[in-house]
């Protein structure tokens, strides 16, 4: 459907300025310099399966709002929530990478390291944006405010009705048409509604500024695709790698921070020794993030 098409491409508009942070751990580190690839999770299971399931909920939120206001289809309204709750969670694949705009924030240090084995990858935008383009993924930038995530919403809605109202313009159709009607419908935007929502998160991690890279949906179980996994927190984690190597040649990191640290100069010392011997130079060098942590 062009409207919403249109609107998934939009999200997707934004160019970043500064640089790009990836926090990982030394066991990260070491994966992704020895592989020269980042993981791309899917993100039915990033942040413990919460990231989708936020989307749904506004979804339903706004939705609940329409019907209460007397809205003439409500029962359209009803199976579009519980079509998307469901294809969400059990729908099509999509994959992604995260990145910050703040490369040192204790936040980031506390969720994605552990104490002393913490590292914040520098990547300049114009690299990742190429290997991005090279591997068909595409970049945007993540939305936090509330209020635009309901007008997005709203957006998809208003679109969806009126694409109801042009195709059953003048037709007398059953109850059972009308359903199967709704379902096409649905199902001809489930990419682009998926794009949307890799978009939207909690406003509660605004801090992040978060930038993600995403992979082309790809529709069933993901056939075909050199997909992975990994452990999770409390279950195993599907990814695909994002390549990090232009030509054959080695990561360019733009600039590193190592987390929090009662080492700080000998960790950094054979951090670079590392990175030397991998053939990866970084642009700005190495930094100590100089931030006092104790979980907790």
């Amino acid at each position: 459907m062009q409207e919403i098409e249109q609107l998934s491409c939009e999200l997707y508009a934004d160019t970043p300025r500064g640089g790009l942070y990836h926090y990982t751990t030394f066991s990260g580190l070491l994966g992704i310099i020895g592989r020269r690839c980042l993981w791309a999770s899917d993100i039915r299971y990033m942040n413990d399966s919460a990231e989708l399931r936020h989307t749904a909920d506004l979804f339903a939120e706004v939705t609940r709002g329409r019907m209460e206001s007397g809205h003439a289809d409500s029962h359209f309204l009803s199976q579009f929530v519980d079509w998307i709750k469901h294809r969400l969670t059990t729908g099509h694949l999509l994959f992604a990478a995260s990145f910050r705009s703040h490369g040192n924030l204790l936040s980031q240090w506390r969720g994605y390291s552990l104490p002393g084995k913490g590292v914040s990858l520098g990547f300049c935008p114009d690299f990742i944006l190429e290997c991005a383009r090279r591997q068909q993924f595409l970049m945007g930038k993540c939305i936090y405010e509330p209020r635009r995530q309901e007008r997005i919403i709203h957006q998809v809605l208003d679109a969806l009705e009126r694409e109801v109202e042009r195709r059953s313009r003048g037709r007398e159709m059953t109850g059972e048409e009308r359903n199967k009607l709704y379902q096409e419908i649905f199902t001809s935007v489930e990419t682009d509604l998926l794009r949307i929502a890799a978009m939207l998160k909690h406003p509660s991690f605004s801090e992040e500024k978060e930038w993600r890279i995403v992979s082309p949906v790809v529709s069933g179980q993901g056939e075909g695709l050199p997909v992975l996994f990994r452990e999770g927190h409390d279950m195993l984690v599907p990814y695909i790698e994002f390549s990090l190597s232009l030509d054959g040649q080695a990561p360019q990191l733009d600039h590193l921070y190592l987390g929090p640290s009662v080492n700080a100069n000998i960790s950094m010392n054979s951090i670079k020794m590392f990175l030397d011997k991998n053939g990866v130079q970084v642009q700005r060098g190495i930094d100590y993030c100089r931030i006092p942590y104790r979980r907790g």
